[in-house]
């Protein structure tokens, strides 16, 4: 962003349609890394009754060769064009446009529009990457029927690739040869892929329940074919699960994914040509950890049901992004509980949103999830959008139940298929095919902030009456003061002092319905009056996490006790176990703070012992319900984060909890750690992730390092690796030097089992880190371009290691800082995202807020600047 220059606000009210229909596309590229000629011809018809308008085409970075209307060569005068837009005057209401580009795919370091990774090249045109490959309306509302002739070099480019069906190929002579595409649903230009280059597939069949059979491949380098199986495995299973939950089939003959080491993103939906980071599709045990396979079956999921939530009903405008990007994480979080543990994928996106969402939406990027404006649309591509809108999604799902929400999807899919519409238009679904009202919860797409929900409780015993008073408030937010109550779901149980569940029977009603209720909270307070309860009841809270908000409410220890053992909901289970972990933390953390000696929490250590004795609990379950808050999300809680005393707090609890317990953790990692063979079962995942955490605990003591050790020589997968290595490496134990070093000479030709070796250093917990990250961006397999290379080294340090990044030196600030600058001109989409590491700036003693508001004051003087740096860093100083 120029100095001086205004940025360009977006705003969702002054949407309007565009005025042309584009019926059809062809488009003919003739592929060369160096230059590539690109040649467009489409027919419009204008859509208006008055006088026809000219016609505006966006465009950037493209060198014009020449335009045709209706077959004759315009004339300087007779078009205009800029560096953002090709405009043609006077055409005729129906009309036949011809263009011709040049673009330079080697050159383009955005990796946006079409860019070389590697030997081969391909593109990403979302959000707005179609306008640097040809002169377009790039928007998601102007869909059309492309059809796509690719030529190129045979040797260098054998495979030719784009959406739709191939349905010719031929040669042109001169070693050259091409393919044409036809993709018979229209589409926005967001949706366009191309992939040309020398790579190999693994091949797979797909029969739908109407009985076509699909054709799927992967396309890969060929030293990672061997790699390419549990992908493969993940797409069937999701294309069978979406037949089964949603009833939605596959469309087409042929579907194709593509793996790319140079990616900004996890993965791209395009219609029948997915393209992937390559760390979301590449895996065997011993390169990938059971967490790294995980991830794989979820964004494998979530890019295929994009077909149908996305592609075949796309987004009016961006400001819709939560319209397809909410819902469809939602159906992949869904996918992934029914494959695997529903309770432990619950619990992970619970904390993912809590660590993540939440800072974000009490910051200077906060915004609803269908937001009203921006100036960089790839700078919303947030968690707000993804996750909350998700969660979102889950409180419609709740309110409607399973059958009532797919009535809606249904009547959503029969009105706006082949459509772009609104979230407005997904509301209006779900309401009407269920006959309920949703007007009230329509706020949740049109306001930022977290919720809080504060609980207050009374007990009659006279009469055998619990009272439950409900009351929400949502903080003013920088781009809203005011806030509306909002329509929230929330779960509940009741317990017995000994842990039995209480059937629940509201006033007014004739029987009790159950042991767990569902409130609705639509008014700023709300009582609900529960009668025939036999004793004082230790209430669960917000079961299932039922909605996005956070909740405050006086448990006493020993109730926590009681829900951590005895609670059926898995949620309020881990909850509780958190909620005593944080007390004991954030109490050391005063006396830290105080200069007093912090001591042990005997409720949390009789809790632990008892987790650690449980037999009849997934192990899984039982290893999340054990790992102690993180540091971030504790100074997410704070006015004012201490970061030296949240570190030394909880690494006393850790500790203390190791000393009291070593017993209990050496009897169950040695249990677990039972030499079988690695597999990748559902009990062996759950198996060694207690067993890790375990170690993680154990690490802080002779007997926990002499086992890590042990562990990293003898690991025939990387889960257990990695576990180790960290351990060894986080706690500096003997040894941890070498191991690094054993693991990069095995590894160093791997780039993604690196870019582990990365992050395990970077998140090193402590100031002297940032000379490591410094040694570290000299390394010959760390690469400024590639951005899972920045992401593991600058981004793991800022996003995950407190101690490094806020040393009071400032050293950390300034580092990242640097790399943002660095970055900005070759690709800013990556360099925004790490910039956002500044956005709780404020957060902070007065000492660090000086030295982070120096490095960005430092970022936004630089010229020329990115709108996509420009905006995160100027709303972060401009929030003061």
């Amino acid at each position: 962003m120029k100095e001086g220059l205004t940025p360009k606000i977006v705003r969702r009210e002054d949407y309007t349609p565009y005025p042309w229909q584009i019926t059809d596309l062809r488009l003919r590229f003739e592929i060369d890394h160096r230059i590539t000629t690109v040649t467009a011809e489409m027919d419009l018809a204008w859509l208006g009754d008055g006088e026809v308008g000219a016609i505006r085409l966006d465009g950037q970075c493209l060198e014009l060769v020449g335009v045709e209307l209706d077959g004759r060569p315009l004339r300087a005068g007779e078009y205009t064009v800029d560096a953002d837009s090709l405009v043609i005057h006077e055409p005729a209401r129906e009309c036949s446009l011809r263009t011709q580009v040049r673009i330079r795919p080697q050159e383009n370091t955005a990796l946006e529009g079409l860019y070389a990774s590697g030997e081969f090249l391909l593109t990403q045109c979302e959000a707005e990457g179609f306008r640097k490959i040809t002169y377009f309306p790039d928007r998601p509302d102007v869909m059309t029927n492309y059809e796509v002739t690719l030529e190129a070099d045979r040797d260098r480019y054998p495979v030719l690739l784009s959406n739709g069906n191939a349905v010719e190929s031929g040669d042109s002579g001169d070693g050259r040869h091409w393919v044409r595409w036809c993709d018979p649903f229209r589409k926005p230009a967001y949706l366009f892929a191309l992939v040309a280059g020398r790579l190999e597939h693994v091949e797979d069949r797909f029969t739908t329940r109407s009985g076509r059979e699909v054709t799927l491949r992967i396309y890969v380098e060929p030293q990672n074919l061997d790699k390419c199986a549990y992908a493969m495995g993940a797409l069937i299973r999701s294309m069978q699960w979406d037949e089964e939950r949603f009833g939605l089939e596959y469309d087409l003959d042929i579907y194709n994914i593509v793996a790319t080491d140079d990616f900004n993103m996890g993965a791209m939906e395009n219609k029948s040509l997915n393209i992937f980071n390559s760390k979301y599709v590449l895996a065997r045990p011993d390169t990938a950890t059971d967490m790294d396979y995980q991830s794989i079956e979820g964004v494998i999921g979530h890019e295929y049901f994009h077909n149908w939530t996305g592609n075949r009903v796309t987004c009016r405008d961006w400001f819709q992004l939560t319209l397809k990007e909410g819902l469809t994480v939602f159906r992949d979080q869904e996918f992934t509980s029914d494959m695997q543990s529903r309770a432990v994928k619950r619990i992970q996106d619970v904390r993912d949103l809590r660590t993540r969402q939440f800072p974000e939406d009490a910051g200077p990027m906060s915004h609803p999830i269908r937001p009203d404006r921006y100036q960089e649309i790839n700078n919303f591509y947030t968690m707000t959008v993804y996750q909350k809108g998700a969660a979102v999604i889950r409180m419609c799902h709740t309110l409607l139940g399973e059958e009532g929400f797919q009535k809606g999807m249904r009547l959503y899919f029969e009105r706006h298929d082949g459509a772009a519409v609104t979230c407005d238009d997904f509301i209006a679904a779900m309401a009407d095919a269920n006959g309920v009202d949703l007007d009230r919860f329509g706020r949740w797409y049109s306001q930022s902030g977290t919720p809080e929900v504060r609980v207050r409780t009374e007990y009659r015993a006279d009469e055998g009456r619990y009272i439950v008073e409900l009351e929400q408030q949502t903080p003013p937010t920088h781009d809203q003061s005011e806030k509306q109550p909002l329509l929230i779901p929330f779960g509940i149980g009741l317990l017995t002092p000994e842990g039995a569940e209480i059937p629940l029977r509201l006033d007014g009603e004739e029987a009790a319905a159950g042991t767990s209720r569902l409130l609705v909270l639509d008014e700023r307070e709300q009582r609900f009056e529960f009668v025939d309860v036999p004793c004082r009841p230790v209430p669960s809270l917000l079961r299932d996490f039922s909605a996005p908000v956070k909740l405050t409410y006086d448990y006493a220890p020993e109730d926590l006790e009681v829900l951590m053992r005895h609670d059926t909901d898995a949620f309020v289970r881990w909850e509780a176990a958190q909620l005593l972990a944080q007390r004991a933390i954030m109490n050391n953390r005063q006396a830290f703070r105080e200069g007093r000696e912090m001591q042990p929490d005997a409720g949390l250590e009789r809790a632990f012992q008892a987790l650690l004795s449980d037999r009849t609990t997934d192990p899984a379950q039982l290893a999340e319900t054990m790992r102690l808050p993180g540091e971030d999300y504790l100074g997410d809680l704070m006015a004012e984060v201490d970061v030296d005393g949240l570190h030394a707090a909880r690494n006393f609890t850790r500790t203390t909890l190791a000393r009291s317990l070593e017993n209990e953790f050496l009897r169950v990692y040695d249990l677990l750690d039972d030499g079988a063979a690695y597999n990748d079962s559902g009990a062996s995942v759950a198996r060694r992730s207690l067993k890790n955490v375990c170690l993680g605990y154990l690490a802080d003591l002779p007997s926990g390092v002499e086992r890590a050790q042990r562990q990293f020589r003898a690991s025939d997968n990387m889960t257990d690796t990695v576990a180790a290595l960290r351990a060894l490496v986080h706690r500096k134990a003997p040894g941890h030097r070498e191991a690094l070093e054993q693991f990069e000479k095995r590894w160093a030709s791997d780039p993604l089992v690196m870019d582990k070796w990365f992050v395990l250093q970077v998140t090193c917990p402590g100031a002297d880190t940032v000379e490591r990250v410094a040694e570290l961006l000299d390394h010959p397999a760390f690469s400024l371009s590639n951005p899972n290379k920045v992401r593991s080294v600058v981004g793991a340090f800022a996003m995950l290691n407190p101690t490094g990044f806020h040393a009071d030196s400032g050293a950390g600030y300034a580092q990242v800082a640097d790399v943002v600058l660095q970055l900005d001109s070759r690709n800013p989409q990556v360099a925004a995202r790490i910039a956002s590491a500044f956005n709780g700036w404020k957060r902070y003693d007065e000492s660090r807020r000086s030295l982070m508001r120096a490095q960005l004051e430092r970022i936004r003087s630089a010229s020329p600047l990115s709108a996509d740096v420009g905006e995160i860093v100027g709303n972060a100083l401009d929030d003061a």
